[in-house]
């Protein structure tokens, strides 16, 4: 019996060590490999980064429309990053005259007047009335360049892509990947409206 006993004591430190050297070998063999990215359930870790920096970079503050409600102003979570509602249809910009204000939010704040002219915030969301055909090139170039699509008109205030397009171009295209997870809303925001000179 304590042959046994010792015999099967044996055994067992003898695959013990034989695991911790396999286990040491392992390590040695993967300590010059890049290191992988965690298996996930879910959003992608570039999609999860894109959602954290959409939230941070205020995109819903101009990109979904505001409604009225029970405190006042909130935003409408059904166009979620819809832009400027396309049946909304709103007055040109005022004069310029450099008296004043100089200007103007729409109540939806979606659309902004000024100096530049009338600016609409655009469909960010999947349909195709939104960025759904827009490439990772295109959208990365809108930002970088200050280019509608990258290469169309410019855009205008108050979109702050001057500060955006500091961003890596690894973050944008995580915003994009994040982008194209948000629910389609059919919405072809109005096209931008050029200023009105002051009259004299």
């Amino acid at each position: 019996m304590a042959a046994t006993f010792h015999t099967a004591d044996a055994v067992r430190r003898i695959a013990l060590a034989a695991a911790a050297a396999t286990l040491a070998a392992s390590a040695v063999a993967l300590a010059g490999e890049t290191p992988k990215k965690p298996l996930t359930f879910g959003a992608s870790p570039e999609v999860s980064r894109g959602k954290y920096l959409v939230a941070v970079m205020g995109c819903d503050d101009c990109h979904t429309p505001m409604k009225m409600g029970a405190r006042g102003p909130e935003p409408d979570m059904t166009r979620r990053l819809s832009g400027h509602p396309q049946e909304l249809k709103v007055p040109g910009a005022p004069p310029v005259d450099g008296k004043g204000w100089v200007w103007a939010g729409n109540a939806t704040n979606t659309a902004f007047a000024g100096p530049w002219g009338v600016t609409y915030a655009v469909n960010l969301t999947s349909d195709a009335t939104g960025i759904g055909a827009w490439t990772e090139a295109n959208f990365v170039r809108a930002i970088k360049d200050g280019k509608h699509l990258g290469v169309g008109r410019p855009i205008n205030p108050p979109m702050p892509w001057p500060a955006y397009r500091q961003a890596t171009e690894e973050d944008l295209k995580a915003v994009y990947a994040y982008l194209k997870t948000v629910p389609p809303v059919k919405n072809a925001a109005p096209e931008y409206q050029p200023p009105q000179m002051a009259k004299k």
